[in-house]
């Protein structure tokens, strides 16, 4: 008994003890303040936003938006991409959410706390030119004032030496040497690419990718199709090779599996759905659609054997969420591997790419634009514009130049002068209209490696430029440029009380090279 009294003292007295440090301690640790919580919420909002936002694309980091558009125009989305609703102005979780409200919160908080209230942008060059770069305009003769011009294609087929253009009216044309149109065919929607092909018996084909809606919207209605362009119009009707496609927009052509049968690659932009696609050419003329990576945005792509091992391979632009250039080498088994070669944000709004050898080395560099701007945050940005990566081997990339353009949409290189050195012809759909029309077609001549001069070519009463072509059109030997009017404003013009001041009606315009006329 007297142990067991002895006992239940020394827990008593260890039980007070306890009681007594707990309330010690607990009365010297005080409230924490508020800004004590806001700055543990930015930090754990920081922790937050790279897991989550990670999961899906490159991590975006708070400098590349103002406070307002992170706050009303891109988190709002992602909340919903995260499985949140919205009701009231209020965000909140339910059974279907990846994420808590209060981490939903934090991540608010962080982005608010950390973006910049104003977005900082370049310095102009200090080197400009407003002139026509010794370029020549020239026009269509007649043009249908009754009808808005909305064209989605230009291009240049070497076959016929003519150029074939497409507009959002499901029409193909081909334009003589006085920029006459004829009417080719009534395709069964807008056609956004051409892959032209000669046979052994010399018909002149084409291979056309049709987008099947232009919005954006997860429809499966695209097709690639194979048109006779010798044909006359009443019977020219396309062959389909693939159909159910998500809004298709370029097709490329190379026998992957080595089986003597042509095979093509195709890009399905989509919208939240969508991917780049082998279409696999079986007996019979009959073609097999088979994944290679089933995520939207694929928008350029090009073929070639880049690792040297004599099977084509192919390289592809992704320009939606996930963002950046991918290189597809060929397993030689059916399939590809797939390697990361540039990684963009999601909010940078690729555009194209192309590639090419800038500093003559033997290896393939990449001209690489950024400038869509029709999402959630349809601002003007610093980052829009045209950049080179250097080509440092193995396929590394290292980022050696940057031009600034607002909305810029696509830039094609070419050795417009005839001295050896490169030059860029650069077009924007998304220009800054309100302050710097000639944005809309600029000019960047190469005058040392690497440094470029900028021409405004004044164009930018003429249309509004979306597609863009660069090839010798008048046969002189000096690579001309065609332009293609989506003239359309309304809610594709993102800057208030603007009104568009271009040709409404103009399918497109040559800029015809005058080089060889100078040379003379």
């Amino acid at each position: 008994m007297r142990n067991l009294k002895s006992n239940k003292v020394f827990f008593c007295s260890v039980l007070m003890l306890f009681i007594g440090l707990t309330c010690f301690y607990s009365c010297r640790q005080k409230p924490l303040s508020p800004q004590e919580r806001l700055a543990n919420d930015i930090a754990d909002g920081g922790i937050l936003a790279k897991k989550y936002c990670s999961n899906c694309h490159q991590f975006p980091e708070p400098a590349l938006m103002n406070k307002a558009i992170w706050e009303t125009g891109i988190l709002p989305a992602m909340a919903l991409k995260l499985g949140l609703e919205q009701y009231m102005g209020q965000t909140y979780a339910v059974s279907k959410s990846a994420i808590s409200t209060s981490d939903w919160q934090k991540i608010v908080t962080y982005y608010k706390s950390q973006a910049p209230t104003k977005l900082t942008f370049p310095k102009p060059v200090a080197q400009i030119f407003n002139d026509w770069a010794g370029f020549s305009l020239k026009q269509p003769k007649n043009s249908d004032v009754k009808k808005v011009s909305l064209t989605t294609l230009v291009s240049f087929n070497p076959n016929d030496q003519k150029i074939y253009s497409a507009d959002a009216y499901n029409n193909l044309y081909r334009w003589n040497e006085n920029l006459k149109p004829e009417l080719v065919a009534q395709l069964p929607a807008p056609a956004t690419n051409v892959l032209y092909d000669k046979t052994n018996e010399g018909k002149n084909q084409a291979i056309i990718t049709s987008i099947g809606t232009l919005p954006p919207r997860d429809v499966l209605n695209g097709q690639v199709l194979q048109l006779n362009l010798d044909q006359q119009k009443t019977a020219a009707k396309p062959v389909v090779f693939a159909d159910s496609l998500p809004r298709p927009v370029q097709t490329i052509a190379a026998d992957f599996n080595k089986d003597g049968l042509m095979d093509y690659a195709v890009c399905g932009f989509g919208h939240d759905q969508g991917g780049l696609y082998w279409l696999k050419q079986l007996p019979g003329k009959h073609f097999k659609t088979l994944p290679i990576r089933l995520i939207p945005g694929s928008t350029q792509m090009a073929t070639g054997d880049f690792n040297n091992d004599g099977w084509p391979d192919l390289i592809c632009l992704f320009a939606q969420a996930d963002e950046g250039i991918w290189l597809f080498l060929n397993d030689r088994k059916g399939g590809f591997t797939a390697k990361n070669v540039l990684h963009f944000p999601p909010i940078y709004g690729s555009s194209s790419f192309q590639l090419v050898d800038f500093n003559h080395d033997g290896k393939p560099d990449i001209l690489y634009t950024a400038g869509d701007n029709s999402d959630y945050s349809t601002v003007l940005k610093p980052y829009h514009g045209v950049y080179i990566f250097l080509n440092t081997g193995n396929f590394n990339f290292k980022k050696q130049f940057f031009y600034h353009i607002d909305g810029c949409t696509k830039a094609v290189a070419a050795d417009f002068k005839h001295n050896g050195k490169l030059d860029i012809a650069v077009i924007s759909f998304f220009a800054d209209f309100k302050n710097d029309p000639t944005e809309g077609f600029e000019y960047l001549e190469q005058t040392q490696p690497l440094q470029f001069v900028p021409h405004k070519v004044p164009v930018e009463h003429y249309g509004r430029w979306l597609t863009m072509d660069v090839s010798d059109y008048n046969h002189d030997g000096f690579p001309d440029v065609v332009l293609g009017n989506f003239s359309m404003g309304g809610q594709l013009i993102n800057q208030k009380n603007f009104k568009p001041n271009w040709d409404m009606h103009e399918p497109l315009v040559v800029l015809e090279n005058m080089g060889s006329k100078k040379s003379k």
